[in-house]
């Protein structure tokens, strides 16, 4: 069984850092395409990070250029998402997911190349 465990959200003021956590168990690949997403109530899901299995490769949404950056550890089965420079906008439950594809390709961010899913950690900016 798969299974995908989110840590590191909670309440930052504006301007603030965060760092997010996802262990995985159960994969078949130590290297697989890892993503995070995130979503509002009632709003859509939004890639926000992926980092390719094959080579490493990462690709962000425009929003959040230069404020993340999306790491791995193989070795741990773990991957991470620092976050700087906060904004109430990044106000969001963020996902992680693994992909079936060895690398994050050009249609990452709908999310539809990833088939396992984790829970959930909730990430909320005061301003």
């Amino acid at each position: 069984e798969v299974r995908l465990v989110e840590s590191g959200g909670g309440l930052v003021q504006e301007g603030g850092s965060l760092r997010l956590s996802c262990t995985a168990s159960g994969l078949t690949s130590d290297d697989a395409t890892m993503g995070w997403f995130r979503q509002l109530p009632g709003k859509e899901r939004e890639g926000v990070a992926c980092v390719s299995g094959s080579g490493g490769g990462t690709a962000y949404t425009d929003s959040v250029m230069g404020r993340f950056t999306i790491s791995r550890d193989n070795a741990k089965k773990a991957v991470y998402l620092q976050m700087n420079k906060l904004t109430p906008e990044d106000t969001a439950m963020y996902y992680c997911a693994s992909s079936v594809y060895p690398y994050c390709g050009a249609y990452w961010r709908a999310g539809h190349n990833f088939a396992f899913w984790g829970q959930g950690t909730q990430v909320t900016i005061s301003s």
